[in-house]
This record gives structure tokens, C-alpha cells and sequence, in this order.
């Protein structure tokens, strides 16, 4: 498969998105240019990002919208289950373990982790806090493949050694701060402040921009 952009995997999951919106409304096929008038884009740029994983549709017919969404799901790997483990749950901790979208896209929180003797051995949402400080072994015992950081930042490089060390490839890092991982290792970072701040440059520029 030729190398596919991350701008085209964020893309995929729009599609999958309206894909999965139509369906619930009943429609039972969609044409590219449907499709990339939902999403803002160019009916040949969706047919370029689907072209990457194979033939799809039938020219002047469209897409099944069922079909479509289910060959999508398994490009993006939500057609399986996955184990993932939380390490950190404060504020943000928090709100991921409630987060009901996870579990019906595959992500299944296995395992919590935090360093505060007062949240250790209760649980969240019916799932034990374990002490971080058994985390390479609790991480090997039941074969997590993802994990989310919400740590401070002060310690999340160290936290995510750890992960690594265990091998563990696939983290998500909310943690504020830059991360380095090895080449093998799949590292999403998401800076909420840093969103707030594209919004707000769009507020105060908005005159003088050509959207």
C-alpha cells in the first residue's frame, strides 16, 4: 500500500462519520460529490482518498452507504475490539473513562492507572484504579494495544518510556507538552488549549481572512 497521509485517515473518519448518519437516516447509496458536500471537500479528492485502498462504488451509481461505512470501519481498525489502558485520572482522566463513543467504536478502557493513594483501589465507571507504579507489569499481564496519557506534563515523558519499555505502540497523549517516542511507536498528541487558540485566531483575524 503507497503511504497514506494523516490528513487522509482524519478524512476517512469524517466519511465514516456521515457514512454511519446516512445509514441511520435510511439512504442506501451516496455519490462522491454527496459525500464531499457534506464534508466541505472536493468530489475528487474523496475519490482519491478512497482510490488508496481499492476500487469502491459503481461509476454513475454511487456508493452503497452500508458497504462503504463497513470497508472504511476496517480500514480504520473499528471493526475489532480493542484494550486500552488510562494512565491518569484527574479532570481529564475522568471525562475519557465516562466518554461513551469509546466502547462502541472498539476502544475498551481495560485498565486505570493514577499515583494518588486516595483514588488507588476504587473504581471509575466500575473499573479498578491500579497504582502506576505497577504499570509495566499490569501493562504486560493483560495485552493492552493502546494507551491514553493524562498525566501532568511534567511527568508524561517518563510515563511513556515506561509504555514504550513494555511495548506498547499506539499512545494517545493529552498531556501538554512534546513527547518523543522511536519511530515504531504512534503518538497522537491533543492540546486542547492549542484548539482554543486556532478558534481564537480565527476571532480576532476573521476580517482580514480568506476563507
Amino acid at each position: 500500500m503507497r503511504r497514506v497521509s494523516e490528513s487522509t485517515v482524519h478524512r476517512l473518519s469524517l466519511y465514516y462519520r456521515s457514512l454511519t448518519e446516512m445509514e441511520r437516516d435510511g439512504h442506501q447509496t451516496i455519490s462522491s460529490r454527496e459525500l464531499a458536500g457534506r464534508e466541505r471537500l472536493t468530489p475528487a479528492q474523496v475519490r482519491k482518498d478512497l482510490s488508496f485502498f481499492g476500487s469502491f462504488g459503481t461509476r454513475g451509481l454511487g456508493y452503497p452507504v452500508k458497504e462503504l461505512k463497513e470497508k472504511i470501519a476496517k480500514i480504520l481498525g473499528i471493526n475489532k475490539e480493542w484494550n486500552v489502558a488510562l494512565i491518569g485520572v484527574g479532570n481529564v482522566g475522568s471525562a475519557l473513562v465516562s466518554y461513551k463513543e469509546f466502547p462502541k467504536q472498539g476502544f475498551n478502557i481495560k485498565m486505570i492507572f493514577d499515583n494518588d493513594q486516595r483514588k488507588i483501589g476504587k473504581t471509575r465507571k466500575g473499573i479498578l484504579v491500579r497504582d502506576v507504579k505497577n504499570l509495566a507489569q499490569e501493562l504486560k499481564k493483560h495485552k493492552i494495544d493502546m494507551v491514553i496519557i493524562a498525566v501532568p506534563a511534567a511527568v508524561a515523558q517518563s510515563v511513556v518510556n515506561e509504555v514504550v519499555a513494555v511495548g506498547v505502540n499506539a499512545i494517545l497523549n493529552f498531556a501538554p507538552t512534546n513527547i518523543n517516542v522511536p519511530p515504531s511507536v504512534f503518538l497522537r498528541t491533543v492540546n486542547m488549549a492549542m484548539e482554543l487558540e486556532h478558534l481564537s485566531f480565527f476571532l480576532v483575524n476573521k476580517e482580514g481572512l480568506k476563507i
